[in-house]
């Protein structure tokens, strides 16, 4: 008796299913949901320890370039480099960069919170949950 083979056509089906799966177990996003908000202040836990960072990060120039920074204590803090303002929750027409809040050992994974800085006019940004709200700091 003879078994009939299963097509080869299963396989993008199964890996789309897989890499679907990874996306929702990592919480890996590349679009700022259609809910976030700009707030013209920050009174939130953790403003403060923004405008630290902010100013911290503000003596060493905002640096341009994606890497880890020395930070206080022997620890590291990272910036990203340029944040594109792609989602338009920012004012437009400006050149942003983001860096990391809080330091950690160097090659720690990162946390949520960042501040976007308009290094032009200086206005900076807090986002303690990854780009889905912004508060003026």
């Amino acid at each position: 008796m003879h078994t009939p083979h299963r097509p080869r056509a299963w396989w993008p089906t199964r890996l789309t299913l897989i890499i679907a799966a990874i996306v929702s177990l990592t919480g890996v996003v590349g679009i700022t949901p259609a809910e976030a908000s700009v707030y013209s202040t920050c009174t939130i836990s953790r403003c403060s320890d923004a405008r630290s960072a902010n100013a911290t990060w503000k003596s060493k120039g905002y640096p341009t370039t994606s890497g880890w920074y020395s930070w206080t204590g022997g620890k590291y803090n990272y910036t990203g480099g340029r944040f594109y303002n792609r989602e338009g929750q920012l004012p437009s027409g400006a050149t942003y960069y983001e860096y990391d809040v809080y330091s950690r050992a160097r090659g720690a994974a990162r946390d949520a919170y960042r501040i976007v800085v308009n290094r032009s006019t200086g206005l900076t940004w807090f986002s303690p949950n990854h780009y889905t709200d912004f508060y003026r700091l």
